[in-house]
């Protein structure tokens, strides 16, 4: 097929390109920056909150299937502020756009990337895709974060004339993420700087890249529509995957600190993650998809790539 990958130089979309290229497929990589495109069949430039450039880099690829792997998460460590509100307005105005464009351009298919862990802590520790998203959270920031990640999955989800998958990522780790050992999540935890809120009963769900990659490339070849949680088999509480990522990286034990403290020390999202959050069941990826991590735990390399 001829596919058009948009975030084709991200953390998960420059990858992308290279495995549906080995799978016969003929890609289009959609950038900003010509110096970050990745090896493709043809490399278009074009701002994805600019529809009079969109429109017509969309077109001359004339693809099957768009993949929006778009964010701007890659300068969260010079402005995180403006890479959150970039990455909003990506998933809300640029998935406007960019449904617009696939439909202009004929193309059939919309597979969109989301996250697993905006679901509101109320329930199971780990909950499906039907779950409620967490979008009054008390935190301004997280509640606007999560506001966009609901209105591109509306907008995924109901596109005329397109059929629309929404992949929803667990918390990646692996090459280029933050929990990589130079990420900033690893920064943080070998300077000893992520301590542990008493109880660390908050549930992560980790997604190897790679994994993002594979799940990726099945939506790509599949007709499943509708919303999936992907992420490994093992949801996992922060009492045990952050003194073992910490173990990994050969970093300082985290220190316990009373909960009441957690908020100060390490921010709201931090907090509510270590504390709150709920993991993010991958059953009906499955079943649907058709997909199952290569990495089934996060065990098996957070902390080590």
């Amino acid at each position: 097929m001829r596919v058009l990958v948009a975030g084709a130089s991200g953390v998960v979309g420059h990858p992308l390109v290279g495995a549906l290229r080995a799978r016969g497929h003929q890609v289009s990589a959609l950038v900003r920056d010509p110096s970050r495109a990745p090896d493709a069949d043809e490399a278009l430039l074009a701002d994805a909150l600019d529809r009079e450039s969109l429109l017509p880099a969309v077109s001359a690829a004339r693809p099957d299937v768009v993949v929006h792997q778009m964010t701007a998460l890659r300068l969260l460590r010079d402005d995180p502020a403006g890479a959150f509100e970039r990455t909003a307005r990506l998933r809300t105005e640029g998935t406007a756009l960019l449904v617009e464009a696939a439909r202009a351009a004929g193309a059939r298919r919309l597979v969109a990337q989301s996250i697993a862990f905006a679901a509101a802590p109320a329930g199971d520790p780990v909950l499906d895709e039907d779950a409620p998203l967490y979008v009054d959270a008390p935190d301004p920031g997280w509640a606007a974060t999560v506001r966009a990640v609901a209105e591109l999955e509306r907008q995924v989800s109901s596109a005329a004339d397109l059929s629309g998958l929404v992949l929803r990522y667990g918390t990646l780790y692996g090459p280029g993420t933050a929990y990589a050992r130079t990420g900033g999540t690893g920064q943080r935890v070998l300077a000893g700087k992520l301590p542990l809120p008493e109880g660390g009963s908050g549930v992560t769900s980790f997604l190897h890249v790679e994994d993002a990659v594979t799940a990726a490339v099945a939506a790509v070849e599949s007709e499943a529509t509708g919303v999936l949680h992907i992420t490994d088999d093992e949801p996992a509480p922060a009492i045990d995957w952050l003194p073992h990522y910490a173990r990994v990286l050969g970093a300082p034990a985290p220190r316990t600190v009373p909960a009441a403290m957690a908020p100060r020390l390490l921010g709201w999202f931090t907090t509510h993650q270590l504390t709150a959050a709920r993991g993010a069941s991958n059953d009906r990826a499955r079943t649907t998809l058709g997909w199952k991590p290569l990495r089934p735990s996060w065990r098996d390399g957070l902390g080590t790539r």
